[in-house]
């Protein structure tokens, strides 16, 4: 990863620009996050979907578990790859990709400055006076446009994640399965230094997300 980075900054100045200025809007560790990124990583912890038992009225309960699941949804570390433009966001600011960048056709970049140019596998950590990361996973890419829900309610994205039309086929054991378990989705808890994570675990967002579904998967207005 090292080999390739250092490739990354000699060769594509791009590069030199992303890893730089994402991470002086994000610098870590956690105590010296930047303001924006410190009042996110102080959110409340993600509840189970146990600690909505006690709602009697299905739908009601229902409501509540997606209320909750979408702390995780609409978070920046999740916004960020649903733009509705094909542009990438950065930070819990959600600004443009510095430098500009855009998804393409298939969400991997243009042709000649592939996202993957300058994001590989990993998160990967830059030394210096503080400690910086570049973003890194081996499926980075953005969401398909059928599935951009940048500026949209709660409400809007549920309906929206539920059709099959707009969420690449899936029904709603597969949508569970994405949530719960696909590993880019799963980026969210570990953005890497500098970057304050998604609220509470990937299981515990799982959780809620199946006890959405089985209680009729509903959606707010």
């Amino acid at each position: 990863m090292r080999a390739f980075s250092l490739i990354c900054l000699s060769t594509f100045g791009l590069c030199v620009a992303a890893g730089t200025l994402n991470a002086r809007a994000e610098t870590a560790p956690t105590a010296s996050l930047a303001p924006y990124e410190a009042v996110l990583a102080k959110r409340d912890a993600l509840k189970p979907a146990s600690a909505f038992d006690t709602i009697t009225d299905r739908n009601a309960r229902s409501l509540a578990l997606y209320a909750e699941a979408a702390k995780v949804i609409t978070h920046p570390r999740c916004v960020n790859c649903h733009p509705v433009d094909n542009v990438p966001r950065q930070g819990a600011m959600m600004k443009v990709h510095s430098p500009p960048m855009t998804g393409a056709v298939d969400g991997h970049g243009p042709a000649g400055q592939r996202c993957s140019t300058c994001h590989g596998s990993e998160n990967f950590e830059v030394g210096g006076d503080r400690i910086q990361s570049i973003p890194g996973n081996p499926k980075w890419a953005l969401a398909p446009k059928s599935m951009a829900w940048q500026g949209k309610t709660p409400g809007e994205i549920c309906r929206q994640i539920k059709d099959p039309a707009r969420n690449g086929g899936k029904d709603l054991e597969a949508l569970r399965h994405h949530m719960a378990e696909d590993e880019l989705v799963g980026w969210g808890w570990n953005p890497g230094k500098g970057r304050a994570p998604a609220p509470g675990d990937q299981a515990t967002f799982g959780g809620l997300i199946k006890a959405w579904i089985d209680t009729g998967a509903a959606c707010p207005a």
